[in-house]
């Protein structure tokens, strides 16, 4: 059912004209093993916000970055995420998260002739709610960011083979068990994460309107050998109900959807 129908290239204020210093668009450099692997660096908020560059990226990748969404709420021609670029772009000193995905936006409105819009449509969601013995967590106390200095890798793990996770580190997985760690955190971050994990949009309906801390731990599973890591959605709606006190349920529920009308699989030159 369709309620809402808004090119974005009208309806978007933070596309405004802004347009990248300089842009180049190349020919995938295959990575990895297979050619499969890309290599994302720079923009705002990074250690290099003036150079944005994302080697064998998919055009999937690049329009997650401009237009943020999950698997869930998207639809677009499948070539999205087999179709690579190298792309690099340098942006004026000061450009923030909002200007970059402008500037983003407006790079694939020219190169690739992209046409875009959003719309309500209503599908199968999850609904978060507050079981009948109520919920298992407290509310948290803000917290200082702990320093981590530590050196990255896998997470160590305890005796059930769950990550352990220090404070700060909100989520983890390893091969066969995820686990999360609020440390002051509202509903709504919870209901993204979840959301995230079963692949489908969850809405909150629990009531809680202030910021939680706890832990949750579940089981997760492979659709297939190497194939993208999936959580087990009965292991995590009963952990969320055992350990939470959280109830997970399908419900029919209204979800705005980016739509792709139109892009070109080869980029315009500059």
């Amino acid at each position: 059912m369709r309620t809402r129908f808004v090119p974005l290239v009208l309806a978007s204020v933070a596309a405004k004209a802004q347009t990248f210093e300089a842009a180049s668009i190349k020919p995938s450099t295959p990575l990895g093993p297979l050619g499969r692997a890309s290599n994302q660096k720079g923009g705002p908020g990074t250690t290099d916000p003036g150079l944005f560059t994302c080697t064998n990226c998919s055009l999937y990748w690049i329009m997650a970055d401009a237009y943020p969404f999950h698997s869930y709420d998207f639809s677009g021609p499948d070539w999205l995420d087999s179709t690579r670029f190298d792309f690099s772009a340098k942006m004026p000193a000061g450009a923030t998260q909002e200007v970059f995905r402008a500037m983003l936006q407006n790079l694939l409105a020219d190169r690739f002739k992209l046409s875009v819009h959003r719309e309500k449509r209503e599908v199968l969601v999850y609904e978060l709610s507050v079981g009948k013995n109520g919920a298992k967590f407290h509310e948290g106390t803000p917290k200082d960011e702990p320093e981590d200095d530590a050196p990255r890798g896998k997470p160590s793990r305890d005796d059930d083979g769950s990550p352990i996770l220090r404070p700060g580190k909100v989520v983890a997985m390893v091969p066969e068990h995820g686990r999360l760690r609020s440390d002051n955190q509202p509903m709504e971050w919870l209901a993204g994460i979840l959301a995230n994990q079963l692949g489908s949009a969850v809405m909150d309906a629990t009531g809680l309107r202030g910021r939680y801390d706890f832990v949750l731990s579940w089981a997760w599973e492979r659709d297939s050998p190497g194939g993208p890591v999936a959580a087990s959605a009965d292991s995590l709606i009963r952990e969320v109900q055992s350990q939470l006190g959280l109830r997970l349920e399908r419900r029919k529920g209204q979800v705005e959807v980016l739509l792709v009308d139109h892009m070109e699989k080869t980029p315009t030159e500059t």
